[in-house]
């Protein structure tokens, strides 16, 4: 749902056009040059954070937008957004798992980190029972938490830690 991209994108099916950090960052401040989301997780801890892109004298901006996107990621997901979201999760599910090298990864993965593997078919059927109070409550619990903020390149328009920070209270 949050998505993501560079500012020049082929366009296509699994794009991420629709994602919000395509719509509300990317296509409105064409100081951005890339914004995107990551997580990594494992069966008790996780991380979950925001990469951006844009040129020194805009960071400052950069940050602002990124920290105001965090912060609304789990309100106002409409059905339509919810619907897209899980219709591009699914398809990229099933899609990576044709790959036999990708297959094996996941069941090793899944293993390692739950001690159990979850077949494709299991997984869609729980993307299916997400709804929209579910991610404002797991966004709520991420955003809980303080955040760990790495900058590479010119630093002066970067503001202070406590800065950055504040906007996520």
């Amino acid at each position: 749902m949050m998505g993501g991209g560079a500012s020049f994108s082929a366009g296509g099916p699994g794009k991420g056009m629709y994602t919000r950090l395509y719509t509300n960052i990317l296509n409105r401040y064409p100081f951005v040059t890339a914004a995107s989301v990551f997580n990594s997780f494992y069966n008790d801890v996780g991380v979950f954070g925001v990469y951006g892109a844009t040129s020194a004298s805009c960071m400052g901006q950069l940050v602002s937008v990124l920290c105001k996107e965090m912060a609304g990621m789990g309100s106002g997901v409409s059905s339509e957004e919810l619907a897209r979201a899980k219709n591009q999760l699914k398809a990229s599910l099933v899609m990576n798992l044709e790959s036999r090298p990708i297959l094996l990864e996941d069941i090793g993965r899944q293993v390692l980190s739950y001690g159990a593997y979850t077949p494709a078919t299991e997984l869609v059927a729980k993307i299916e029972k997400v709804s929209a109070a579910d991610l404002a409550r797991v966004a709520k619990k991420v955003m809980a938490s303080p955040p760990s903020v790495a900058v590479y390149g010119d630093t002066t328009s970067v503001p202070r830690y406590d800065v950055i920070a504040k906007q996520f209270a």
